[in-house]
């Protein structure tokens, strides 16, 4: 099953699930509100029949348009530690965003007016469906929705500002996710073995599969919930692999005016626009 939260009227959401090229609209604001409802979400949602709307016609929100956390990992793919030149990590580098960063799937991503070094991470998302905390990696998996397809647009001089990534991590709309959740069911376990990239007006940028992460969704999911309860509709962005602008010799990072497109195999993709802030 694949699920959305699309804009309705009155700047309003509603959750969706995909039938062909039909939205089936849901009794729920959006797709974390749908996973918060109950421990039987899935099957009610698949039985729901509610108005109707052409797929190609929708506006997407970004699948949870304000998760209560956003974890988020570096350093997850062998091939991006060398572009960056770091030594192998023994435990997850986690950091946060914030849900003002995030973007829908075709919605502009927006290039600060202080930097002009925008740079792309395409990333699988798995997406939490029920509070868990203390979890083994062994039941890990049970606690993931399902996963969608996000790309971490950083802004690179920000991030080395400091030893701390944030800074260079949550700007304001720079993070499309989505355009759908695709529930577990339908994906290898851990969503393990799917091609990730991304391109830049249609030249290649990322090429790698999701089985080379070097921490897989149940490790990450176990470690981050001895930290802390993950709650319905968290999203954990697991990391990207290499060739991100500023591993290249040269450096080359977005500009206004070009397109991102960032592919997961069995998930989907997201198509936006870089567009350049005003300047404060």
């Amino acid at each position: 099953m694949k699920l959305s939260t699309i804009r309705t009227a009155d700047n309003a959401t509603s959750a969706v699930r995909h039938e062909g090229d039909e939205l089936v609209l849901l009794p729920h604001v959006d797709v974390a509100a749908l996973l918060a409802s109950g421990e039987d979400w899935a099957r009610r949602a698949a039985r729901a029949d509610g108005r109707r709307i052409v797929a190609a016609e929708a506006s997407y929100a970004p699948v949870v348009p304000h998760p209560n956390k956003i974890v988020c990992l570096g350093l997850n793919y062998a091939t991006h530690i060398k572009e960056m030149g770091r030594p192998t990590p023994t435990h997850p580098t986690l950091f946060a965003k914030y849900d003002g960063a995030l973007v829908g799937a075709h919605d502009d991503i927006h290039m600060p007016a202080v930097s002009d070094d925008l740079d792309w991470e395409a990333e699988l998302c798995a997406v939490i469906g029920r509070a868990t905390r203390h979890v083994g990696e062994s039941e890990a998996l049970a606690a993931v929705a399902g996963y969608t397809v996000l790309n971490d647009v950083t802004v690179r001089d920000w991030q080395h500002r400091t030893r701390e990534f944030l800074s260079g991590k949550t700007f304001e709309a720079t993070t499309p996710v989505g355009p759908a959740l695709v529930t577990s069911d339908e994906l290898p376990p851990g969503a393990a073995g799917l091609d990730i990239g991304c391109s830049v007006d249609g030249h290649a940028m990322q090429t790698s599969n999701t089985a080379d992460l070097l921490f897989d969704v149940a490790h990450i999911v176990s470690y981050v919930s001895t930290i802390i309860t993950l709650r319905p509709g968290d999203l954990i962005a697991t990391g990207t692999p290499g060739g991100v602008g500023a591993g290249r010799d040269p450096k080359v990072f977005l500009r206004p005016g070009q397109r991102l497109v960032t592919r997961i195999e069995g998930i989907g993709e997201t198509s936006n626009r870089v567009v350049r802030d005003a300047p404060v």
